[in-house]
């Protein structure tokens, strides 16, 4: 008995109506990174190991798919850790290859090994699939697609104030109203950190901090107490407690917070200028929000840090992020080269669409002309018209084979394809062709030309 087909878990097939939907998601963001002068790069499916492990920190590590090394891969084996199920230096030995993790590593990869051919600032954008051994769950899958832009070798703010526009951007394109992009800096987190005496618990402070909004402000103070923060500490935070009003409001609040800490005020200037900038040139439809509670990868971001939430009518998490980092090319041998980048759920972003029945009905643009087969005769003459309609930018196909009538209608059915046209000896000799509404029923007589301006028409 033969075995019941299946894909492995955490991945998925897609109809030709998701692929259409998520191709219209995709035109999008290209369109606009190719608009704002970003340059497409494509890196491989696979990396060498060394390439990718060590980057992720250990939880990352045990997520990247690890490729078998092609042939006899247990005549390389190291026994001796096969012995002490040393898991790392058996892996290594029988593994040199493995799925990319993200586009990220493999871009830093590429500016490295690229540097010469390169001109700085690089802006380069990235819509490929990567892969990680994650336990499938809901909106969690184990091969997806990213889409990100990074600029790389300039450390002006203008990139992240050009991000910000490309969002708005984007997210109006696809008439997704009503996003909304937060921003924080890594550098306000640090300064609150040295005001409060915790420099040395950053990540327990902002991790605490972060959940301000889901379990209360008593909550989050308990758990900073019993990470080791001082309740002197957690006494000088209070105003960041009731931080809220406007972008300017915030900053003028977080400057009577960080008076004692360079770092922290380097951090308000720079939000400031960012959001003075954006102020003077508008947004479409998204807007601006300071959030000093978010902190996304922390130790991986250096500046300015960016979260997209989708609009309040829908329950979602982030649809996007990215921010600021000063030494992406470091883990390379490539020091210095500052870089901002950002990144689109493309995944969310789809249901998002869906639940709010964004998706233009032009998105899944079928095949709009059947022309039923009656016979090879028929089909010749068929396929002079075909061609025809192809070159006006028609979508029209002939029915292969010459099978009953009932089944080519029924076919034409199922597919939702509006017109049908049949072609007989009555038609050939008077070079016309029966033209069927298939959602009105009705039929006429007609020549190619009023044809094709019947089917443009509709």
């Amino acid at each position: 008995m033969a075995q019941k087909p299946s894909i492995p878990k955490g991945t998925r097939d897609f109809n030709p109506e998701q692929v259409a939907k998520r191709n219209y998601i995709f035109n999008t963001i290209r369109a606009a990174f190719e608009t704002f002068g970003f340059q497409p790069i494509e890196t491989p499916s696979f990396e060498n190991s060394d390439t990718l492990m060590g980057k992720y920190g250990d939880e990352g590590d045990r997520l990247i798919f690890k490729i078998l090394n092609s042939g006899d891969y247990l005549a390389k084996a190291n026994k001796e850790a096969y012995e002490k199920r040393d898991f790392n230096k058996l892996t290594a030995s029988i593994s040199e290859k493995a799925l990319r993790y993200d586009l990220t590593v493999p871009f830093a990869r590429y500016v490295v090994q690229h540097q010469n051919e390169i001109e700085f600032p690089f802006k380069r954008y990235q819509i490929q699939p990567v892969w990680r051994a994650d336990r499938p769950q809901k909106g969690r899958f184990r091969e997806f697609y990213q889409c990100d832009a990074d600029v790389v070798g300039s450390d002006s703010l203008w990139q992240e104030v050009e991000f910000i526009q490309l969002y708005d951007t984007v997210f109006s394109a696809l008439k997704l109203e009503g996003v909304t992009i937060k921003i924080n800096n890594r550098k306000i987190l640090s300064g609150i950190a040295e005001v409060i005496g915790a420099s040395d618990k950053l990540i327990d402070f902002t991790v605490a901090l972060d959940k301000l909004d889901k379990i209360g402000e008593e909550k989050v103070k308990e758990e900073m107490l019993a990470k080791g923060i001082s309740e002197e500490g957690i006494s000088k935070l209070q105003p960041l407690f009731t931080l809220s009003g406007s972008f300017e409001s915030q900053i003028e609040s977080l400057k009577d917070i960080l008076n004692t800490s360079e770092e922290g005020k380097k951090g308000i200037d720079e939000l400031d200028f960012i959001n003075k900038a954006i102020t003077e040139l508008g947004l479409k439809t998204a807007a601006l929000q300071l959030d000093v509670t978010l902190a996304r990868g922390l130790n991986y971001y250096t500046g300015a840090i960016f979260e997209v939430a989708a609009p309040k009518s829908v329950k979602m998490g982030s649809i996007g992020g990215g921010g600021r980092y000063d030494d992406l090319t470091g883990i390379f041998g490539m020091k210095n080269v500052s870089g901002v980048g950002i990144s689109f759920g493309l995944d969310r972003i789809y249901l998002v669409l869906e639940e709010l029945g964004l998706f233009p009905e032009t998105v899944n643009k079928n095949v709009e002309v059947l022309f039923i087969n009656f016979g090879d005769k028929e089909a010749l003459f068929s396929l002079k018209a075909i061609k025809q309609l192809r070159q006006q930018g028609i979508n029209a196909e002939l029915y292969p084979d010459s099978a009953k009538m009932k089944k080519q209608m029924n076919h034409a059915n199922k597919r939702n394809i509006p017109f049908v046209v049949l072609v007989g000896e009555e038609e050939i000799n008077s070079n016309t062709y029966a033209l069927k509404n298939m959602v009105s029923g009705e039929q006429e007589k007609v020549p190619l030309e009023t044809l094709v301006a019947t089917i443009k028409k509709s």
